[in-house]
């Protein structure tokens, strides 16, 4: 392997010469401490940054087994140790001068939740791999080697120095991440053990700062739970919590504006994922196949079986194998519901604000007015029992002006000034006055879930498959857009493109015909499981910024991928 000193020297030799050759330095170099890998050198100071990482074996870096030997733990180290270089880059960023991005210095920007990502990867035997992006310094067009010099041989090593060495940090800061992440853990396995499909602990903060930050609100009311719904836990490391149990079935959060119903529902809807301490919703832990549904007006569908919530349309068309390019409020509702149902969700989110009124109900006057047999729709209200009581599938419903629900709903929840109150027997007494009108509604037929997608050969044969991500609203591939600005349970960016590679995967090798959609995810989901990312991306070196994506992502992006056929 090559040396930090014949790097040094490399450097020194193509300095003022033409920008290509800065491809030379592309190799392994041995450094006092670690190795740095210059994986993908930039065509020019003005396209995208080279990709750069940087392994340190085990032995150096120290960190001790009990902190990394469960996959969560592991995960909650990449995680503050990806946090920790970030903030030492932040201080060399742009100091190197030159055009372009020259200088540039970046590796992932960590949100609150705790994801697996590959800007940094902990092996099993305890060495560290941190992937970053560098921009090449130059003058016009002219290498500058003399400020990629100071890049690599100063301000890099500091920033390992003080992020990837155990002796860097306080043990116990350590062993706080370590011990959140077995409690978060433990709470996780916990919730079907004990009938629940979340948990908010006491204290929590649910409120964020702003719309556009994610961070806690500052002096916001801690939650604190309903004594009837209050249930304790004794974690392993933290002891006895206290918060609320939603148990398993029917939950409607009402309130009046202002209140935090939607609060409490968003705080649940990113509860599948981990949270850093401090943000609040720490201890806010979800049933990890949750699903957001929402309707999606134009969105793209596919030979979904909406039948159970949709019949009878006047123009005949098949609603066993529903097919829309511009889907109405109400069929994107329903192919919301059956597509969850494919990913084999266990609890569904919903809130009034979101959804399609004539998805949701049918009040009294308009059942008098317009027969059951000119509506084609049967409204979620109508099936949200049975999806439990057949499916084992929870709805948690945030519901502000219809009270219709309060017959339908096992536990109610009022939120007043983001403080529960639970009202379910005072809704339930008060709902005997208003009945719901009585009409028959068959049992449903299980939906099919046997969509096979088209092989594209003319995918394949294409040598140059390029992949862009536009924040969380959407992925192309090649000039195909898949628009995901309503997957409201994706949390960065970096999901999206991770979503990405395994579309372009996916077509390349499991889309034959024969496999169903559900066939292909679970292969995707197998691979992700025994290889992690690096399964799917088939690049000569491993991308820094992909994030893992859930199952039930990866079902929504396939089902908003136009370009797919089935």
């Amino acid at each position: 392997m090559k040396t930090s000193i014949d790097l040094k020297e490399l450097l020194n030799r193509i300095d003022h010469k033409g920008y290509p050759a800065y491809k030379d330095t592309r190799g392994n170099y041995q450094f006092p401490k670690y190795i740095l890998s210059i994986d993908k050198v930039q065509g020019d100071p003005f396209a995208s940054p080279s990709k750069v990482s940087i392994q340190v074996p085990a032995k150096i870096a120290g960190f001790p087994l009990e902190l990394f030997d469960e996959k969560h733990k592991r995960i909650a180290l990449q995680d503050f140790l990806t946090r920790q270089f970030a903030k030492q880059i932040d201080a060399f960023h742009f100091k190197a001068t030159g055009s372009g991005k020259s200088g540039l210095m970046v590796v992932s920007r960590c949100g609150q939740e705790i994801l697996e990502r590959t800007a940094c990867e902990i092996k099993q035997d305890g060495s560290i791999t941190i992937r970053m992006e560098i921009g090449f310094p130059a003058n016009g067009r002219t290498i500058n080697s003399r400020e990629l010099i100071k890049i690599l041989f100063e301000f890099v090593p500091d920033c390992v120095k003080n992020t990837l060495f155990y002796s860097s940090f306080d043990s116990n800061v350590l062993k706080n991440i370590a011990e959140l992440a077995e409690d978060q853990q433990y709470i996780r396995e916990e919730l079907p053990k004990l009938g629940l499909i979340a948990f908010v602990a006491n204290g929590s903060i649910l409120p964020r700062e702003s719309g556009i930050s994610n961070r806690p609100m500052k002096k916001a009311i801690p939650f604190l739970s309903p004594k009837s719904m209050e249930i304790s836990l004794q974690l392993p490391n933290y002891g006895k919590i206290t918060g609320m149990g939603i148990k398993q079935g029917i939950t409607l959060i009402v309130g009046g504006g202002y209140h935090g119903k939607s609060t409490l529902l968003k705080a649940l809807e990113l509860g599948v994922y981990n949270h850093i301490s401090g943000d609040g919703r720490e201890y806010i832990i979800t049933d990890s196949s949750a699903v957001k549904i929402r309707a999606e007006d134009g969105r793209n569908i596919q030979q979904v079986d909406i039948s159970m919530f949709i019949n009878n349309l006047p123009n005949g068309k098949d609603t066993i194998h529903f097919c829309t390019e511009d889907a109405s409020g109400s069929t994107s509702q329903a192919a919301n519901v059956i597509e969850a149902m494919e990913t084999e969700t266990k609890l569904m989110f919903m809130d009034e604000d979101t959804s399609a009124t004539n998805f949701m109900i049918r009040d009294e006057l308009m059942q008098r007015v317009v027969h059951r047999d000119s509506e084609p729709i049967t409204p979620f209200i109508d099936r949200v029992q049975e999806l439990f009581e057949e499916y084992h599938i929870s709805t948690i419903l945030v519901a502000g002006s219809s009270g219709s629900y309060f017959h339908k709903a096992d536990y109610i929840l009022q939120m007043n000034h983001y403080l529960p109150e639970d009202i379910t027997s005072l809704a339930k007494k008060e709902a005997e006055a208003f009945p719901l009108p009585r009409e028959t509604v068959n049992k449903s037929i299980p939906p099919s879930f046997q969509r096979k997608i088209k092989p594209d050969d003319a995918f394949k044969k294409n040598d140059r498959i390029k992949l862009k991500t536009q924040g969380k609203d959407s992925v192309l591939i090649n000039h195909d857009m898949i628009d995901l600005r309503y997957v409201e349970q994706l949390a960065d960016s970096e999901q999206l493109m991770s979503l990405g590679y395994l579309m372009k995967y996916a077509r390349l090798h499991l889309v034959d015909g024969t496999r169903t959609l559900t066939e292909i995810v679970n292969e995707l989901c197998k691979l992700l499981k025994a290889k992690g990312l690096s399964a799917v991306c088939e690049e000569n070196y491993m991308p820094n910024n992909l994030a893992m994506p859930r199952k039930q992502e990866i079902f929504a992006c396939f089902n908003r991928y136009r370009a797919l056929k089935m």
